[in-house]
């Protein structure tokens, strides 16, 4: 029944499961999509340290996750792996956080020879997303082709309602995919998700993006004003 009653909302949202057995759906002439399949294995990790040049990656890459939006008709699509991720986290190039337990962690690897961890090993990164206008390959969950497509972004002023993101109308899809997780040698854990909202079989699956952003520091703040100018009264 729970099934059924899932099903009437999507009909009436105007939206439809992906074809194929894929996990998502298609609404207003989007598609969006979650993979989660398992972690690299030690072959496709010696790949990417090799693309990457970097001998340093997560304990647990999910390489094959993605989490993909879609404009059918265009091509144009929008995509989030682990791959891009990391990329944007080299190409930040942060330092070591400094920590007491630091270390501890210099060993972690080869307990009878110091590493020197020079690198973020937090795995930081300002990775918002990738796009590309399709072509006929999948190469969203993957190690990415030269030349992809990029789609030209404009600026402006427009910016998300807020108010009515949070109305309460049915939430038609959700998921969360782990692109990337290490758990530092015990002492914290660090990892890469990204969320669609959606339709989640447990309420609980549910956070309050203000309780984490009571948490953050402020990097970047902007206030402006309109001075409207009243005509007088002849």
């Amino acid at each position: 029944m729970e099934w059924e009653s899932d099903d009437k909302e999507l009909k009436a949202a105007g939206a439809e499961p992906l074809p194929d057995g894929r996990r998502g759906l298609c609404i207003h002439g989007w598609e969006i999509e979650s993979r989660k399949l398992s972690i690299l294995n030690s072959l496709h990790l010696q790949r990417w340290e090799k693309e990457l040049q970097m001998s340093h990656l997560p304990e647990m890459v999910f390489g094959d996750n993605c989490l993909v939006l879609k404009h059918v008709n265009s091509g144009t699509k929008f995509f989030f792996n682990a791959f891009d991720a990391l990329v944007g986290w080299k190409h930040e190039a942060l330092p070591p956080v400094e920590v007491p337990a630091a270390a501890k962690w210099k060993f972690r690897s080869k307990p009878l020879q110091e590493v020197v961890l020079d690198y973020d090993y937090t795995f930081t990164t300002p990775y918002c997303g990738s796009e590309t206008v399709e072509r006929n390959v999948e190469c969203e969950s993957a190690i990415p082709d030269e030349g992809s497509s990029c789609i030209p972004w404009e600026d402006c002023k427009e910016k998300i309602d807020l108010v009515a993101l949070a109305s309460k109308e049915p939430i038609l899809f959700y998921d969360e995919i782990i692109l990337y997780e290490d758990e530092l040698a015990d002492n914290g854990i660090s990892f890469l998700t990204v969320k669609v909202k959606g339709y989640p079989f447990d309420s609980a699956a549910y956070s309050d993006p203000s309780i984490i952003a009571e948490r953050l520091p402020i990097v970047m703040q902007k206030t402006q004003k309109l001075n409207i100018t009243v005509p007088c009264k002849q």
